[in-house]
């Protein structure tokens, strides 16, 4: 059976993470995304490198750049790895080019984008996928994994034999609804990462950033029982006694939770390098979605409110807030 075809709707980190290591299993892989990352990878390659396995450097002529979506036209798959905002257009731009039968898979951040997907491409497969773990551009051409983790998407056989082949752990998922809602527990750390400017095992090192994202999980928690949604387990630790462990004393918290330091010095977050890049981020699909959910319940969530404020604010006026600040900030909030 000839190996399936992919595209990559989004080829920035995760996207030229997830394609590279297909590309690196002998997989034919188109990388979209912009003309400024395609430029790169024409010129250096592509680089993957991470805290769990040997750099795998990829060569110029080994790549298939691309810019616009008709270059999905002759995939078998395509993943999806735009932002968020971006999602809505990418599916009206794959629906004019796709064939019959090609799967969509979303490996995006957020809780909405699979049924956009299948809103806009009603006569083909969207599979809900989840990256649990950081990824970013250390330099131009090289990708980066900080830290390491099982993907998780609704079953395809074909799917999944690929990207073992490629060596990338995966995992079948059922309930991807509620793991989607446990990783943007997760995800609410993405902000206060940002903000703080520092390597994602610093800041988690940290009790008061750890306590900002404590009352965001807090927040979320309460949403979540007033909507009647029950997150999933992902780790050693329910999602309801998460926030608990986040508010230990630096040592204990190293203690009880060793396993969330256990990133290299290199992993931030996906928000940090939008920053960074002066691009918009994801803080409406993330803390944004926390509010939203809240108010259509009756409810409020001012310290997730007050993050996406921070956030924006940092869009257009970078700057960087230590621990005590940002946790004094979000408790006055409340």
């Amino acid at each position: 059976m000839p190996k399936p075809r992919f595209a990559v709707l989004g080829a920035g980190s995760i996207g030229c993470h997830l394609g590279g290591h297909l590309v690196a299993a002998g997989h034919d892989v188109t990388l979209i995304g912009r003309s400024a990352t395609m430029d790169v990878l024409r010129e250096r390659g592509l680089t993957l490198s991470s805290s769990v396995r040997p750099p795998v450097h990829l060569a110029p002529d080994r790549l298939t750049p691309a810019t616009g979506p008709e270059a999905a036209a002759d995939a078998d798959y395509v993943l999806v790895t735009v932002k968020s905002a971006a999602t809505g257009a990418a599916a009206r731009d794959l629906a004019a080019h796709l064939a019959p039968g090609v799967v969509v898979v979303s490996f995006q951040n957020g809780l909405h984008n699979p049924a956009t997907l299948r809103a806009a491409l009603p006569g083909h497969t969207v599979l809900a996928g989840m990256v649990p773990y950081n990824v970013v551009q250390s330099e131009p051409g090289t990708v980066h994994q900080g830290m390491p983790g099982r993907l998780m998407t609704e079953p395809d056989d074909v799917l999944f034999a690929a990207f073992r082949e490629a060596g990338l752990a995966i995992e079948a998922r059922t309930d991807m609804s509620e793991v989607q809602h446990a990783k943007l527990l997760m995800n609410l750390n993405n902000a206060i990462n940002a903000l703080s400017g520092l390597p994602l095992r610093d800041q988690l090192g940290g009790r008061d950033f750890r306590r900002c994202l404590a009352l965001c999980q807090r927040e979320a928690l309460a949403v979540y029982r007033a909507a009647g949604i029950a997150p999933a387990r992902l780790g050693p630790t329910a999602p309801g006694v998460t926030p608990y462990v986040l508010g230990l004393p630096d040592a204990l918290f190293r203690r009880v939770a060793a396993a969330s330091l256990r990133i290299d010095a290199h992993a931030r977050s996906s928000m940090w390098e939008d920053l960074q890049r002066g691009r918009p981020t994801e803080i409406d699909s993330l803390q944004g979605e926390i509010v939203a959910l809240a108010t259509a319940h009756g409810r409020s969530a001012p310290a997730n409110a007050r993050l996406v404020t921070l956030v924006h604010e940092a869009e257009s006026t970078p700057r960087t807030w230590t621990g005590p600040e940002l946790y004094a900030e979000l408790r006055a909030a409340r």
